[in-house]
């Protein structure tokens, strides 16, 4: 397992990083909102999640019934209507409200003859409100929205290399997507019926608050029975049982890539080998 398209990571204030990431977070939920309202259903919700193109640098729905495709740059925090022919309108949220954002969606929504209003359901999920006088702050934020669109990028590769190494044992594990209200890149793969792992990245939570790889085990095991993983992970076993490599582990790391790679390697190793009944 690779990571040839890495690109070093640095660090950055982690108050600054939780910020952006908090913002970024929000921002995308108008991707969700588009997506729920117009984006023709799939099973659990599978209309709803997004993709990571390192050519927006950002996040992308599944295509609409006229084939364009809605997308926010994270570094720059931009809404980016995309069609056949690649970036058509933006929508910077520097400095703007949640309304203008639906304003400029809901605009061309009824130009393709969509209802605007659609954008109003309410998600599913509960999020906390914009900060700051609800205003976006990408501007104040830019080195940290920029740290922050690297780790999704560095992760998106990451990701599919598992995916390639997990293929070439005969498992299929589905696109590596986000889902917006975690906010986290992931594949979920099924092994058995009733036995699963999620391998993913989240770039900052309740549990960690910083961006970190996992590698879930479902059902859960005993952690401590688990074999000992790569320096840079370690069991997680509250609430879910998971590997997992924090970023203080992965920035301290000298090559952060190989060693990122080594971690999921390990890791999914760990959660496809079947357990010996009790």
């Amino acid at each position: 397992m690779t990571t040839a398209s890495w690109r070093p990571l640095r660090g950055i204030d982690p108050a600054s990083l939780r910020a952006a990431r908090i913002q970024a977070h929000l921002a995308t939920q108008w991707l969700a909102r588009t997506a729920r309202a117009y984006v023709p259903v799939r099973p659990e919700d599978g209309h709803t999640n997004l993709g990571w193109e390192d050519a927006l640098g950002g996040l992308v729905t599944h295509p609409l019934p006229d084939g364009a495709r809605f997308g926010l740059c994270i570094a720059e925090l931009t809404l980016v209507l995309l069609d056949s022919s690649g970036r058509k309108d933006t929508f910077a949220l520097d400095g703007r409200r949640d309304a203008d954002a639906c304003e400029w969606l809901g605009r061309h929504a009824r130009a393709r003859g969509l209802e605007a209003q659609a954008l109003d359901a309410a998600l599913p999920y509960g999020l906390p409100a914009l900060a700051g006088g609800g205003v976006y702050m990408a501007g104040a934020l830019a080195e940290p929205l920029g740290e922050l669109a690297m780790w999704f990028s560095d992760a998106n590769g990451a990701l599919a290399a598992a995916r390639q190494w997990l293929a070439t044992r005969k498992i299929d594990a589905p696109s590596v997507r986000c889902w917006p209200h975690h906010f986290d890149l992931a594949t979920l793969v099924t092994l058995a019926p009733g036995r699963s792992t999620g391998i993913g990245f989240e770039p900052g939570d309740d549990y960690y608050d910083e961006p970190y790889f996992y590698v879930s085990l479902y059902p859960a095991p005993e952690t401590a029975a688990l074999p000992p993983l790569p320096a840079i992970g370690h069991w997680h076993a509250k609430d879910f049982a998971a590997a997992v490599a924090p970023a203080h582990r992965i920035l301290a790391a000298k090559d952060q890539g190989a060693e990122v790679a080594a971690f999921l390697q390990a890791a999914v190793a760990t959660a496809i080998t079947p357990t010996s009944p009790d």
